[in-house]
């Protein structure tokens, strides 16, 4: 008796100081950590852990451990709803975080709403999330239509006339073509072809063919970077040598490699300053924490995640100690002009939008991003 008492003693012992060491805020996250967009949601989310992981080694947010629950799903929507239904009814998240893809975030509004809880920084400048204001959807990032607009107007300012907009069948392909096409009409110019191409399963061999014999000196793709990759593939195998351009979706080191040999001179939009301006004080944050762990530099996607979770841990501090579900929507409503470090971000009951910073980089020849 006295031996089995003293094996549960020391696994109750085991137990607690377990359960001592556990996460005391506990945050869920669903994105496509396999599939067409892992190369992306991989560098977000390492940027966002690079913050996390630095604030926890301070004590945490009023003094609770932060723990990120990510989960994978393969960038299919139906999946990011039953994950989200998952964190939310069983493991009981304070709040969601850095979803990835327009109808994936979509699919889980009505458990948010259902449920009260708040969505930090979805990793989608959908105009869908950001007008009419989606009540526990606290976005970070700027929209895809201010992207595609500043990238259709700069390629205009270029002289060049005959741009293709080719994009995916889906609400995140309409809402960059929207953009895209303000952007032309501000210009004074129609899209030289207008195509949209099945996500699941698509074919650019017909596409290409019309962008050929329209000459096209530009195409803005508004595609995951798997599909803008062998779109990028068909189209130089055509003999064409139209500039391609694509959004910050796509802004990631993984999507450069992906590129392969076609890399070079690829126009890629982005929602953050240069990942190596220093004088912009969260670059000079993040660049220094990465460098303690080891990491020679950072990518884009990376100082987005890294953003998100400082808005993120802003709104849990400022829930106090015992952050309710309620008690952080309430937080992150009222926050006003919060300094990222350069960028400042301010939310209200009729404005969730957080940032509207774009700009444009290419790939260079050294296979990174420039200004």
């Amino acid at each position: 008796m006295k031996k089995w008492l003293t094996r549960w003693a020391v696994a109750a012992l085991a137990l607690g100081l377990c359960t001592a060491g556990q996460a005391q805020i506990v945050v869920g996250q669903t994105a496509g950590f396999t599939g067409q967009v892992a190369a992306g949601v991989k560098e977000i989310t390492d940027g966002a852990q690079l913050y996390i992981q630095a604030v926890n080694a301070k004590g945490g947010v009023n003094g609770q451990k932060l723990e990120l629950i990510s989960l994978d799903d393969k960038f299919d929507p139906k999946l990011a709803a039953e994950n989200a239904r998952k964190l939310i009814e069983e493991n009981n998240v304070s709040a969601m975080f850095l979803t990835r893809g327009t109808p994936h975030t979509q699919a889980m509004i009505p458990l948010l709403e259902k449920y009260g809880v708040v969505l930090v920084a979805p990793s989608t400048g959908a105009m869908v999330l950001h007008e009419p204001v989606s009540k526990y959807i606290f976005n970070v990032r700027a929209t895809y239509q201010r992207e595609a607009e500043k990238a259709m107007t700069h390629l205009a300012s270029m002289g060049i006339t005959r741009i293709a907009l080719v994009y995916s069948d889906d609400s995140f392909g309409a809402d960059g073509v929207a953009g895209a096409q303000k952007g032309l009409e501000a210009s004074k110019l129609k899209p030289a072809v207008l195509e949209k191409f099945n996500r699941a399963k698509p074919d650019f061999a017909p596409i290409v063919a019309k962008m050929v014999a329209a000459d096209a000196q530009a195409v803005l793709l508004v595609a995951s970077g798997a599909a803008v990759v062998e779109a990028g593939a068909a189209l130089r195998a055509a003999g064409s040598s139209a500039q391609i351009v694509t959004l910050s979706n796509n802004a990631s080191g993984g999507f450069i490699k992906s590129l392969g040999e076609h890399a070079r001179g690829v126009v890629v939009t982005q929602v953050f300053p240069n990942e190596r301006a220093i004088t912009y004080g969260m670059v000079k944050e993040a660049q220094e924490l990465a460098k303690a762990k080891g990491q020679t530099e950072i990518s884009p996607a990376m100082l987005e995640g890294f953003a998100a979770a400082k808005v993120l841990v802003e709104g849990l501090r400022r829930a106090g100690p015992k952050p309710s579900r309620d008690k952080i929507h309430a937080a992150l409503e009222g926050l006003k002009k919060f300094d990222l470090g350069g960028l400042e971000v301010s939310y209200g009951p009729d404005d969730h939008t957080g940032l509207d910073f774009a700009d444009l980089s290419i790939i260079g020849i050294s296979g990174k991003f420039r200004r």
